[in-house]
C-alpha cells in the first residue's frame, strides 16, 4: 500500500511536469477510440446487427475484458531486452490477450483492453519514463490491433484475420518508426535532459551503420516491431480457435 501511494505522488509530479506531452497523449488515445468506435458500429449496421441490450450479455462483456485486461497487465511484467537494439526498448507477449480480445468482442474492446493493461500496470509499478514509454505502449498496441480486429469483425474468417493480423503489423512497424523520430524519442530527450546523439550512439553500439534518427529507427525500431507483431500473429493464428472457445464456452 505505502508502494502504490508512493507511485501515486510520484505520476501526479510528473503528470504537472510534463502537462503538455499527456495533453497530446490525451487527444490521440480519443482518436484512437474513436476510429475503433466509429468501424464497429459502421460493420454492425452494415451487417443489420443489433447493439448489444441484454444485461446478460453487456456483464459478459465487461467480465472478459476485465479478465483479458488482468492477463494482458500480468504479462507486461515480464519484459526482456531484446539483443540488436538499446536496452530501453523491451519485448513482453502482453499484447496476446489484447489482440484475442479485439478478435472476440471487437475493435473497441481492444483499445479498451490496451488501455486497461497500461493504466493497471502504471499503478502497480509507476513510470520510469516519464509516461512517455506508456503512450508508446498503447499507441503502438492500438496501431496493431485496431486495423487487425476491424478486418476480422468485419468478416470473421481465418483468411481475413490473418490478412488483419499482416495489415495491423505493417501499420504498426510503419507508425513506430515515425511515432520514434517524430515524438518519442525527441520528448524522451528532453524529458531526461539527454542530448539526442546520446541516444543514437546506444543504437552505434548495436549496430555501427546507425549515425542518425533516420537510421535508427529504420535499422533498430522497425526490425524490432516487425519481429514483436510477427510473434504475436503467429500466436494468435495457432491459438485463437482454441481460446474463442472457451472466451465464447
Amino acid at each position: 500500500m505505502k508502494n502504490f501511494l508512493s507511485n501515486l505522488k510520484d505520476m501526479a509530479l510528473q503528470a504537472k511536469e510534463h502537462l503538455g506531452f499527456l495533453l497530446a497523449a490525451v487527444c490521440v488515445v480519443a482518436v484512437i477510440v474513436g476510429l475503433a468506435y466509429a468501424a464497429e458500429a459502421l460493420i454492425r449496421k452494415v451487417h443489420k446487427e443489433e447493439a448489444r441490450g441484454k444485461e446478460s450479455m453487456r456483464l459478459r462483456r465487461m467480465t472478459l475484458i476485465a479478465m483479458l485486461s488482468a492477463i494482458a497487465t500480468v504479462l507486461m511484467l515480464f519484459d526482456f531486452p531484446v539483443w540488436f537494439i538499446p536496452s530501453f526498448y523491451k519485448m513482453d507477449f502482453s499484447e496476446l490477450p489484447v489482440i484475442i480480445g479485439a478478435f472476440a468482442l471487437g475493435p473497441v474492446a481492444g483499445v479498451l483492453i490496451e488501455f486497461l493493461k497500461v493504466f493497471l500496470n502504471l499503478f502497480l509499478n509507476g513510470t520510469d519514463t516519464a509516461f512517455v514509454g506508456e503512450f508508446a505502449n498503447f499507441c503502438m498496441g492500438c496501431c496493431y490491433v485496431v486495423p487487425a480486429s476491424i478486418l476480422y469483425y468485419a468478416k470473421k474468417t481465418k483468411k481475413n484475420a490473418a490478412i488483419g493480423l499482416g495489415l495491423g503489423v505493417l501499420i504498426a512497424t510503419l507508425a513506430g518508426c515515425l511515432l520514434n523520430a517524430y515524438l518519442l524519442i525527441p520528448t524522451y530527450s528532453k524529458v531526461f535532459h539527454m542530448d539526442l546523439s546520446i541516444i543514437i550512439g546506444m543504437g552505434t553500439e548495436k549496430n555501427a551503420s546507425v549515425g542518425g534518427l533516420f537510421t535508427f529507427v529504420t535499422l533498430l525500431v522497425a526490425p524490432f516491431n516487425l519481429l514483436k507483431y510477427t510473434l504475436m500473429s503467429v500466436i494468435t493464428m495457432f491459438s485463437y480457435k482454441h481460446i474463442s472457445r472457451l472466451l465464447k464456452g
